[in-house]
């Protein structure tokens, strides 16, 4: 079995950002699922869209001001404290339920691991330490590190550099698929995680390397090559 440097998107694949309506659901009750999703496509959309303008904030700030959009689109009017209250908790998110398994497999099958992340990366390091996911992983690869966003290729071949490996021995491990496709334009590996049956796989004629339910899958997958 080979040996390979994987890097994890984090929010969607390790852990679940749309678990932020546990927290909305006390403040506006029946539009919390609503208010999730929406906050986490504009703050992905912020993200895209400060990487292609050249204008890079970090990821913080995209959360912020996607969190503002969301109030206003959705009419709902949130305190001062309550903003601040969850932004803190956007740093408190649980792995999902295959994650730890699938990562103390995969290191015992000795790949290198990090997270790979547009997060800040103290932000990161924190909610993956309260997920006791950061034990398992070597450390936190953030955007930060070359001012830009996913899925720009600077930022994949940043990821293969840190962890010293040629671009086709370094993995991209994600639910995203644009993730998934802006890691394989670059040349990496990519694996998508497909949490869900209703996912689509955006048709680009860019196909993952696996598609797999879960992390215990990957390291299936992984334990076979």
């Amino acid at each position: 079995m080979t040996q390979y440097a994987i890097g994890f998107d984090v929010y969607g694949t390790l852990v679940d950002p749309l678990q932020m309506n546990q927290h909305l659901r006390p403040l506006i009750g029946e539009q919390a699922d609503r208010f999730a999703e929406l906050w986490r496509e504009k703050q992905i959309e912020y993200a895209f869209r400060r990487g292609l303008m050249e204008k890079y904030e970090n990821f913080e700030v995209c959360t912020r001001q996607g969190l503002v959009y969301t109030m206003m689109a959705m009419k709902v009017e949130l305190s001062d404290t309550d903003q601040e209250r969850l932004m803190e908790e956007y740093q408190n998110l649980s792995a999902f339920p295959d994650v730890l398994d699938g990562l103390k497999t995969l290191k015992s099958q000795g790949h290198k691991m990090a997270a790979f992340s547009n997060g800040v990366p103290e932000h990161v390091k924190t909610l993956l330490e309260r997920a006791s996911v950061l034990q398992l992983l070597e450390g936190v690869i953030s955007v930060d590190e070359v001012n830009t966003y996913k899925p720009n290729p600077v930022v994949y071949r940043h990821l293969a550099k840190r962890l010293e490996r040629p671009l086709d021995q370094t993995w991209l491990i994600s639910s995203n698929a644009w993730d998934v496709i802006g890691a394989k334009a670059a040349g990496l590996k990519a694996a998508w995680i497909k949490r869900s049956e209703n996912k689509i796989f955006d048709p680009w004629g860019i196909d993952a390397d696996a598609v797999v339910s879960d992390l215990r899958a990957l390291a299936d997958f992984m334990d076979g090559r």
